[in-house]
């Protein structure tokens, strides 16, 4: 009876200890920040995205970079380099001028014009599977001083000095 007692007190032991806390499989997205940036406008922005293969995740990666760009603006990931602000700041851009924003985002719109990952090296793309979908975490060089002369010129933002 006493080597009965011991077996079931070491077995509920072993049953407690494997009760610990449970570890998330959730993959938090970080957001994006800048780099780098050079004096003609192009900045070097590190973004994450999830897709379900690495073609869709770069084209993924690059819209969401001009998207916030554009829309949201870019935290900076270090002191030398200033936040970037968002080129539009009208609140309701996006609802007033969405048959413009369909077209410029479409696949094959101008959006593609402003990014490249012509400055990405070999380290700085990361892949993690999340369940279905994978997490990647690279570099985008997109065209900042373009952008913004892009949306000058189609009247979407105002020209310099208006604001």
């Amino acid at each position: 009876m006493k080597k009965l007692s011991i077996i079931i007190a070491a077995f509920a032991m072993i049953c407690l200890a494997s009760c610990g806390p449970k570890r998330s499989q959730a993959y938090y997205d970080q957001p994006s920040q800048v780099m780098s940036a050079t004096a003609e406008g192009t900045y070097i922005i590190r973004v994450q995205v999830r897709a379900k293969d690495a073609v869709v995740a770069f084209t993924e990666a690059q819209r969401k970079v001009v998207k916030e760009v554009i829309f949201d603006g870019v935290k900076s990931a270090n002191s030398g380099i200033s936040d970037l602000k968002p080129l539009c700041f009208d609140m309701n851009a996006r609802e007033k001028y969405e048959d413009y924003w369909n077209a410029f985002f479409s696949d094959e719109g101008p959006w593609k014009e402003f990014t490249s990952y012509k400055d990405r090296r070999a380290t700085s793309t990361r892949y993690q599977r999340d369940g279905r979908l994978m997490v990647e975490t690279g570099t985008v060089t997109v065209d900042r001083a373009g952008i913004k002369k892009k949306l000058q010129d189609d009247g979407i933002i105002p020209a310099e000095g208006r604001y």
